[in-house]
Order: C-alpha cells, then sequence, then structure tokens
C-alpha cells in the first residue's frame, strides 16, 4: 500500500513540474546499482544514471543536474567521504544520502557532518527508498 501511495505521489509530483525526476546512483557494485535503479524505474517519472565509481559520480554531478545524489561510502577507487565533499562543493543544495551496508558508525558521523542528507542501510526494501525518494522529491516540486 505504502509503496503504491509512493508512486502515485512521485507520478503527480514530477507531472505538476513538467519533467521527471533525475537520481545519480554511485556505487562500485554492478548489483547494488542495478538494484537501485530497478527501484526507481518502478516509475516513468524518474530518469535514473549510473556511475561505477567516485570519479565517475564527479564528472556526472558536475555535468548534470539531479534531484537526488545516493553514493555508496566505502568503494576501492575513491573514498565515499571523499565524493561526497567533492559533489557537495559542485552541487551543495543537491541531496547526498549514503547507502552503505558496512560503514562505520565514525565514516556514518564524518559523512554527516561533510554534507550527506540521509543514511540509508542496506539491504533497503523498495517501498522504503521510493518513500523516501517521494520526500526528497517533495521538496523539490
Amino acid at each position: 500500500m505504502q509503496l503504491e501511495r509512493s508512486v502515485i505521489e512521485i507520478n503527480e509530483m514530477a507531472q505538476r513540474r513538467g519533467e521527471p525526476f533525475r537520481v545519480l546512483i554511485i556505487d562500485d557494485e554492478q548489483w547494488v546499482r542495478e538494484v537501485f535503479r530497478d527501484f526507481c524505474n518502478v516509475t516513468e517519472a524518474v530518469e535514473v544514471e549510473l556511475a561505477t565509481g567516485g570519479a565517475d559520480g564527479i564528472e556526472l554531478a558536475r555535468t548534470n543536474h539531479y534531484d537526488v545524489i545516493t553514493l555508496d561510502l566505502i568503494m576501492p577507487e575513491m573514498s565515499g567521504l571523499d565524493v561526497l565533499s567533492e559533489i557537495k562543493r559542485l552541487t551543495p543544495k543537491v541531496p547526498v544520502w549514503i547507502i552503505t551496508g558496512n560503514a562505520t558508525e565514525r565514516l556514518v558521523r564524518e559523512a554527516g557532518v561533510l554534507g550527506a542528507n540521509r543514511v540509508l542501510y542496506k539491504p533497503l526494501q523498495l517501498d522504503d527508498f521510493l518513500t523516501e525518494l517521494a520526500t526528497a522529491f517533495s521538496a523539490k516540486a
């Protein structure tokens, strides 16, 4: 029931604003990127781009507009904290969510200090993810 409400709400907000919402998903694990892409694709009111790591995500954030960016904290190529810091420097008003499965409390606190808007823990359920999206999008609609 919550899932259906969130989808309807996202669709209505996108229709009112005249364009879909845009989400960037930055994660080094392909299966995680695909799961969150599939979560977003439950509605046509959300467009998704995927970044395979920090440098790729920073470049996409630099050259495109997003309504929400999701970011894994622990990636091999570049620290999620470094990515978060650079993205917040480039696009300070865009909400950045940390989605993690194994970050320490110290890392999570540091992410908050650097400007992360939300910290969500894997495994994340579809209806919880869409509820969070609907809440974030309502601030932008």
